[in-house]
This record gives C-alpha cells, sequence and structure tokens, in this order.
C-alpha cells in the first residue's frame, strides 16, 4: 500500500478494510472491535486479559473484554473474503506468489486445552530440534518482489490432530485461489499463480489435487530424494537378471544439463 501512488487512496486502503472488519462482528461488535485494537497496539506480548483491559484503546469495563470473548459472534466466512479484495503484492511479472507454510502456536503448560498436537520447533533449549504439545496453523501469504519480509496474508486455519497435510492443505489452496479469482485479483490471460512450498510438503500429490486450477506449483525437494534421468533401452543380459528399472542419477542437480550420451530411449520410429 505504501507503494501506490495516491497517498489518500493508500491510507483509504486499510481504512475501508477496518470498515469491513467491523461489519463482521455480528455480536458484541464495539467490545470486539476495541479488543482487536488493544493487540495491535500493545508494546509487547500479552498474557493476560488485564493487561489489555488497562490499555487505553478499550473504553468499556473491564467485563466487556470476558462478555465479547465468550458471547461475540464473528462471520467467519465473510471474514476471510475480505482479505482477498484488498491491493496485494506480486512478483516483477505481475504474477501472484502465494506460500503456504505452517506455524506452531505453542501450548506446553495447556495441559486441559483439546486438539494439541505435538510441533516440531527449532532452536528451544540449547538450539535442539524438540516436538512440542501446540496447535500448528497453515498459513497462506502473498509473497512480494525483493529482499523484504512484508507478506500479506490471507488465509490461516488450524490443522487437527492425525489431519492429512496435503489434502488440508489442497483444499485451503483452492478456496483461496476461488476467492482471489472471484474477487478479480485473476483474470483470463493473467499469469498463473505461482504457489511455493516447503520440503515438508507432497507437491506433486498437491499439483494432482488442484489441477483445473490456474496455478503452478513449486515445491522444494528434501535433501534425501533423488532424481534420475530415463531408463535406458532394456538390453537382457545372457547371464540373467531384471532390466534397471530407473536411469542414472542428476549428477550436477541441474534439469537444464545434457544427459550423458546413451541414457535416453531410443525415440520411435
Amino acid at each position: 500500500m505504501l507503494q501506490q501512488p495516491d497517498a489518500r487512496e493508500a491510507f483509504a486502503t486499510p481504512s475501508r478494510f477496518r470498515a469491513e472488519f467491523y461489519e463482521c462482528l455480528s455480536g458484541r461488535g464495539d467490545a470486539l472491535f476495541e479488543l482487536v485494537d488493544a493487540l495491535l497496539c500493545a508494546d509487547g506480548p500479552v498474557k493476560t486479559l488485564v493487561d489489555l483491559a488497562l490499555a487505553p484503546e478499550p473504553r468499556r469495563g473491564h467485563g466487556s473484554l470476558h462478555g465479547a470473548l465468550n458471547h461475540g459472534r464473528i462471520e467467519v466466512d465473510r471474514l476471510r473474503r475480505t482479505p482477498a479484495s484488498l491491493v496485494l503484492p506480486k512478483a516483477a511479472d505481475d504474477r501472484l506468489v502465494l506460500a503456504v507454510d505452517v506455524s506452531p502456536w505453542l501450548r506446553p503448560d495447556a495441559a486441559t486445552c483439546p486438539d494439541r498436537s505435538f510441533c516440531h520447533t527449532y532452536g528451544r533449549g540449547d538450539a535442539r530440534h524438540q516436538m512440542l504439545p501446540g496447535r500448528p496453523y497453515s498459513v497462506v501469504a502473498a509473497l512480494e518482489t525483493g529482499r523484504t519480509s512484508w507478506t500479506a496474508v490471507l488465509d490461516a486455519i488450524r490443522l487437527q490432530p492425525g489431519a492429512d497435510l496435503a489434502a488440508v492443505t489442497a483444499a485451503q489452496i483452492r478456496d483461496v485461489v476461488e476467492r482471489l479469482v472471484a474477487a478479480g485479483q485473476w483474470t483470463d490471460g493473467d499469469p498463473d499463480i505461482l504457489v511455493v512450498l516447503d520440503a515438508g510438503y507432497d507437491a506433486p500429490r498437491i499439483a494432482h489435487l488442484l489441477s483445473g486450477l490456474p496455478i503452478g506449483v513449486l515445491g522444494r525437494m528434501r535433501s534425501d530424494r533423488v532424481l534420475r534421468r530415463p531408463t535406458t533401452s532394456r538390453v537382457y543380459d545372457p547371464k540373467g537378471g531384471r532390466p534397471p528399472e530407473h536411469g542414472g542419477e542428476f549428477v550436477t542437480g541441474r534439469l537444464d544439463t545434457p544427459p550423458p550420451s546413451g541414457t535416453l530411449p531410443p525415440r520411435p520410429g
């Protein structure tokens, strides 16, 4: 939004988003709206509601915060459609780039919290990898071009224990892309939307589940995966044995490197 040529329109964009967010609060809307303002304006991590009640943003009594959390209502479907209508960052070729990743909300001390899973964490306790109880969330964000950490978060869902990560991620991406198309962020003739996945995702399966959408899937390969060339023409050894099922490995790891001679099967005809 800061890159928009019209400074007045750049200020009006978040203002319209705040107004739309307020319309999504169908119950105890004023108290919930002030609660969100208090969370965003807090100087540090918020651990108790008492800290928020002492903030200048809530203008009601202390009990209004508890009442908003206990009896407030949010139109989730309408709220999920709202970010798709905002000004989204794009790549240099005017392409939307969506990144999908899982971010855990660690709850190791919440023994009575339901639906907790074991989340893989890095660098906690002598920089060791640990599995801690928490709630993993799958987040979809639109990326910018260049060295920047600014992203436009479009969707976030909580992963249930034992959920099929590929199936849940594919369904989430499909919903986000359909909302972007409905909001006019992608039209016929535009470059396909690029979906970027980390090494923990099954990129071929997700691409198969998302067939029919105007997207391309780019996934990072795990370090223990091996790419092989096509099998050579079958030459049966007189000594017996099964013919090879796979070709040789990519030595350089570059797909554009020409293969050695004799590694490709002859073309028909």
